[in-house]
């Protein structure tokens, strides 16, 4: 191991990954994958898919999972930067519906990993930012839930100023709250 430092966040399961960055005059080279290294840390997942989306900023994306077919998530950005929420819905957790963020950039070069049976957003803090993402199941178009980003009931602090408008996609609108949530596919 040692080509990544591996942080545990308050909540169990989710994990900043920060690689180690070779760089010189010309630039720098890092590994933001090795499945290895991974394994080593604890994180012995199969990704099968790989994504990568561009936004502007103001862009809130989320906050999304998979319902029958959910998906392991490791995620990074490759140019700006992103605050990233992932919310606890596993079933029993002691953690279900807190949440945790952290900011991802190009300048920090952190990973967030975000196991199976949360939820996952972002907003675009940068005036654009292109983001990355690994699966570890294919995307289910019909198999897509969702809750609204400023439920109360979770709280999320989004780094957000007064005057930054956010944009969204309606389906991203017009999620419910965790409350919904837990009494359709928790009872």
């Amino acid at each position: 191991m040692g080509k990544i430092k591996v942080t545990t966040c308050d909540i169990e399961g989710l994990l900043v990954i920060e690689p180690t960055v070779f760089g010189d005059a010309r630039g720098y080279f890092m590994e933001t994958y090795n499945y290895n290294d991974f394994k080593a840390a604890g994180i012995d997942a199969v990704f099968v898919q790989d994504n990568q989306s561009a936004s502007k900023k103001g862009v809130l994306r989320g906050l999304h999972f998979q319902i029958q077919y959910p998906q392991d998530k490791l995620v990074r950005v490759i140019r700006g930067e992103v605050f990233d929420v992932a919310v606890d819905l596993r079933r029993g957790s002691k953690t279900y519906g807190r949440w945790h963020g952290v900011k991802l950039s190009e300048e920090n070069k952190k990973q967030f990993f975000i196991p199976k049976d949360f939820a996952h957003g972002f907003v675009v803090l940068s005036d654009y930012a292109e983001f990355a993402y690994k699966c570890t199941d294919f995307y289910h178009p019909n198999d897509e839930g969702g809750l609204i980003y400023n439920d109360p009931d979770i709280g999320i602090d989004w780094p957000v100023p007064d005057d930054m408008e956010l944009i969204m996609a309606e389906k991203d609108r017009q999620w419910g709250g965790i409350r919904a949530f837990t009494e359709t596919y928790r009872s």
